[in-house]
């Protein structure tokens, strides 16, 4: 029987997951030769090749990912032995790494942290402001054990090494000026605003979610100004330079605007928190997860 060396697995996943030996080696804080030499190791103990060369670079070979396959399930069981072991010898004292968009730290990050010192004072929050990209490569590499994002940017429900869960359907309101025609009404219409310069980022889902909803409403915006930060955006529509669609999480920030609900298929966006898999067994991170969904459901 072949003697499973779990360190190799993972320099293997690794790499799977990077794509080449010296961002393996980068993300591992190894040199490119120790990588090189443990993989090496670890096709003369399975007893059958794990890469094979593609020019300057390596791929996987067939057999190195049934290999992960199956120890994709021997990395979930050991994420539980050591939650089940940490709430054994911890109980309610814990420290839980959060990494979280930048919209979602006051809103979501923040209430449930004044939450937990009432409820769980044992159980610390280290909070990491991170976009979804950067913050599940942290939550992959074990240096945050929670991740905040949006469900379009999170990886896929299917993805072997992570855990989702939907926290909130965050609404899209529209910010006005505080002299606009349409700041009394209790709803507002997209359709009404097809005139209005529109303030919204350049490129990227946001400016895709601000095009697509106002194409709904049968128009397009017509960009006025270009900002990717909330608050430049407020900023400008509260010196009446334009209308935004906010979401209700990045509202809640700033005064000197007016919030109206959108009538007609009001747009959301999803937030979703994602765990190593089997990792949501660990008490703390338990307690987190839970103090989230709260501070969501509040802002529902």
């Amino acid at each position: 029987m072949v003697e499973w060396d779990i360190r190799k697995l993972q320099i293997l996943r690794t790499l799977r997951e990077r794509g080449t030996v010296t961002a393996t080696a980068e993300a591992l804080r190894m040199t490119p030769s120790a990588v090189s030499q443990q993989l090496t190791n670890l096709a003369r103990q399975v007893g059958v090749p794990l890469l094979e060369a593609q020019g300057r670079r390596v791929r996987l070979t067939d057999a190195a990912r049934l290999v992960l396959r199956h120890a994709e399930a021997v990395f979930e069981q050991l994420e539980r032995a050591d939650a089940e072991l940490a709430a054994y010898v911890h109980g309610e004292v814990g420290e839980v790494r959060v990494g979280a968009f930048s919209t979602a730290v006051p809103a979501l990050v923040v209430p449930a942290v004044r939450a937990l010192r009432q409820t769980h004072p044992g159980v610390t929050v280290r909070v990491r402001e991170a976009e979804a990209q950067e913050a599940y490569e942290l939550l992959a590499g074990g240096e945050v054990d929670l991740a905040l994002s949006l469900a379009a940017q999170a990886p896929t429900v299917g993805d072997p090494r992570f855990t989702r869960v939907t926290l909130l359907a965050d609404p899209l309101d529209v910010a006005l000026p505080p002299g606009h025609r349409l700041a009394q009404a209790e709803q507002v219409r997209l359709a009404d605003l097809s005139a209005e310069e529109w303030i919204f980022g350049g490129s990227g889902p946001w400016s895709d979610i601000t095009r697509g909803a106002c194409e709904a409403a049968g128009f397009s915006a017509r960009q006025g100004h270009s900002a990717a930060g909330w608050t430049a955006i407020l900023a400008m529509v509260e010196a009446g330079m334009g209308v935004a669609l906010v979401p209700r999480m990045a509202a809640v920030a700033r005064g000197g605007v007016v919030m109206r609900e959108v009538g007609e298929q009001r747009p959301v966006r999803h937030v979703v928190a994602a765990v190593r898999r089997g990792s949501e067994a660990g008490a703390a991170v338990g307690r987190v997860l839970s103090a989230l969904e709260a501070a969501a459901a509040g802002l529902g």
